[in-house]
């Protein structure tokens, strides 16, 4: 592929991330997020430190990105950050010790959130076609 061809699929991208609500984006960032976990304990069964580390280090990157975009002014952005660091305090553990038991809890909880939001999600959703119908 030629660097235009490239260029267009770049665009491609970013313009169907910039057409998701801010809930798919934020449901984008917990499914990656999770993505990179399972990649990392693949990487440790396999014993390719260089991916786990790589993997480990990405899902980090996402924790931070979500916790560095709470709006403080909401109480549950304050129980989010308390997860985000613990969440990133035990991946700097597992990082550090390979620990397969830690980075399976904690891959088990960002899977759990994630379907929270999923769930909120879904029920926002509703909640908005609802309202739609009734003001029509």
């Amino acid at each position: 592929m030629d660097i235009r061809g490239y260029q267009g699929y770049q665009g491609y991208q970013e313009q169907g991330i910039n057409d998701l609500s801010q809930g798919e984006l934020l449901l984008l960032l917990y499914d990656e997020l999770v993505k990179r976990l399972f990649r990392a304990e693949l990487a440790l069964d396999k014993q390719d430190y260089l991916l786990f580390e790589a993997s480990v280090d990405r899902g980090l990157e996402i924790i931070r990105y979500l916790d560095d975009t709470l709006d403080m002014q909401y109480p549950i952005s304050r129980n989010l950050n308390r997860l985000y660091d613990y969440f990133s305090f035990e991946l700097q553990r597992v990082k550090a010790g390979r620990n397969k038991t830690e980075l399976e809890r904690v891959k088990k909880m960002a899977g759990e959130l994630r379907d929270s939001f999923r769930e909120a999600q879904k029920n926002a959703e509703s909640e908005a076609a609802a309202a739609a119908e009734g003001q029509e």
